[in-house]
C-alpha cells in the first residue's frame, strides 16, 4: 500500500506511470526503514529518493530540466553561460592539459556550448568526459553531443586528472544530514513512518555527527532550541575525492557553480528552518516526502565546508566569488555584444538572459563560484574578484 503524502499543495498531478514509479520507490524506502528498526537518517532517505536504481529522481526516466521538467539551470537560459565558462577553461587548459571533465552534465547543453565556443576560438579539446549517474540524462547528452567525437562518458572519477573540471549545480543535490537543536544539545533527524506517512524522527546525534557539527558550525552552542539545518557529509567527501584526483594530476582546476553561502552566513539564527528545498514541475516547496522520485530535493551549499574538504584532499582554493563577478570577469558582456544591439529581436532575449545570470536580485549573488585546483592559477581578472577570505 503506498505511503500517503501531502496532497493539499495544489501541485500538478503526475501521470499514472509516474505515480506508480513513486509508489514503488516509497515501498523500497519503507522496506529500508523497516530493516533499520523503524528509522533511517535523512541523508539515506534523500539518497534513495534521488538515486535509487531505476526509481530515484536522477536515476529514473523522467525529464528533469527545461520547460517540461522541474527546474531550469543557467546553461538552459543562454549559451552565453557556457561561452563564458569556455574562456576560463581555455586559460586553465593552457596551463595544464586540453581535457575537460563535467560532473552531471544535465541535457548536455553546457558541454555543447563550451565545445562550440572553444572550437570558435581555435582551442583544441582532446577529450570532454562526462560523469553522469542518470541514464535518461546520459541518453539525452549522447544525442545532443553526437557531433563531438571527443566526448566520452565515465561511471566514476578517474584516479588522476589534468585539465578543467566543470560542475554546475552538482553539490546542492548531494544527500545532506538534517540536525535539530534540542535542550540537551543536538539531535539528528531520521525518517520513520507513522499513520501511513513518512515523518521525521529525532535521534541523539552520534559522535560522528557531533564532530561534523563542531567542525562546520562555529557558533553551534549559541543557536536556539528548535533550530534545524544541514550537514554536508556527502558533498564534503566528494570535494575531498575531487581534490585528490586533481592533486594526483599534472595540473588542473575544478570550477563549481551553485547556490549557497560561506559558513558564517549559512548558520544564522534567523535561518532556523534550514535551506532544504524541493522542485516539482517548476514549483518550489519544502516537503521532501512529497512523491519521492518525482521531485528534486536540494540544499544550499556550505562553501566553507567545501573549501576545507578540498584543502584536506590536497588541492588549493584558487578563488571564490559571486556568479556575477565570475561571469563578468570571464567576459560575458563582450560575448553578448556579438549580437548586434540594433537588432532588438535577437539582442533583447540574450540581454535579458544575461541579466538573470548576473543580477543581484536573480542568480548573480545567490549563486557562487568556488574554484579549487593544483599547479594552475585563475586569470588575473578573476583573481581580482576573489572573496575566499570570506569563507
Amino acid at each position: 500500500m503506498p505511503i500517503r503524502y501531502n496532497a493539499g499543495m495544489s501541485l500538478p498531478a503526475p501521470s499514472s506511470d509516474a505515480l506508480a514509479a513513486s509508489h514503488a520507490l516509497q515501498q523500497l524506502i519503507a522496506a529500508d526503514i523497516e530493516r533499520h528498526d523503524g528509522a533511517i537518517p535523512f541523508a539515506r532517505f534523500m539518497e534513495l529518493a534521488l538515486y535509487a536504481p531505476d526509481l530515484g529522481y536522477y536515476s529514473g526516466g523522467a525529464a528533469k530540466l527545461g520547460q517540461d521538467g522541474d527546474f531550469t539551470t543557467a546553461p538552459e537560459i543562454t549559451p552565453l553561460f557556457g561561452a563564458a565558462l569556455a574562456r576560463v577553461a581555455a586559460d586553465i587548459m593552457a596551463q595544464s592539459a586540453p581535457r575537460i571533465l563535467e560532473i552531471g552534465a544535465g541535457t548536455g547543453k553546457l558541454a555543447r556550448d563550451v565545445l562550440a565556443e572553444l572550437a570558435r576560438a581555435g582551442v583544441a579539446v582532446e577529450q570532454y568526459a562526462i560523469l553522469e549517474l542518470s541514464g535518461e540524462l546520459r541518453a539525452r547528452q549522447q544525442l545532443a553531443l553526437a557531433e563531438f567525437p571527443q566526448v566520452v562518458w565515465l561511471d566514476a572519477l578517474p584516479d588522476a586528472f589534468s585539465g578543467v573540471v566543470l560542475g554546475n549545480e552538482v553539490l546542492d543535490a548531494m544527500p545532506v544530514e538534517l540536525i535539530s537543536k534540542i535542550p540537551a544539545g543536538w539531535a539528528e533527524l531520521h525518517v520513520g513512518i507513522a499513520d501511513g506517512r513518512f515523518v521525521f524522527v529525532e535521534r541523539a546525534a552520534g559522535a560522528a555527527v557531533q564532530d561534523q557539527i563542531a567542525a562546520q558550525i562555529a557558533d553551534a552552542d549559541d543557536l536556539p532550541v528548535g533550530y534545524v539545518s544541514e550537514l554536508h557529509g556527502a558533498a564534503s567527501g566528494f570535494m575531498a575525492s575531487l581534490a585528490r584526483m586533481l592533486a594526483a594530476g599534472a595540473g588542473g582546476a575544478a570550477i563549481l557553480l551553485d547556490y549557497g553561502f560561506p559558513a558564517h552566513e549559512y548558520y544564522l539564527g534567523q535561518r532556523a528552518t534550514g535551506t532544504l528545498m524541493c522542485h516539482y514541475r517548476h514549483h518550489a516547496h519544502a516537503d521532501p516526502f512529497y512523491l519521492p522520485g518525482l521531485q528534486d530535493i536540494t540544499s544550499h551549499v556550505d562553501f566553507t565546508a567545501m573549501a576545507l574538504a578540498a584543502q584536506d584532499g590536497g588541492a588549493e582554493v584558487l578563488g571564490y566569488m559571486s556568479q556575477a563577478a565570475f561571469l563578468i570577469g570571464a567576459g560575458i558582456g563582450e560575448l553578448l555584444l556579438r549580437t548586434d544591439p540594433d537588432q532588438p529581436k535577437a539582442f533583447l532575449p540574450q540581454s535579458n538572459a544575461l541579466q538573470k545570470l548576473v543580477s543581484p536580485a536573480e542568480m548573480g549573488e545567490l549563486f557562487k563560484v568556488l574554484v579549487v585546483g593544483h599547479a594552475v592559477q585563475l586569470p588575473a581578472v578573476l583573481q581580482a574578484s576573489d572573496r575566499s577570505h570570506r569563507l
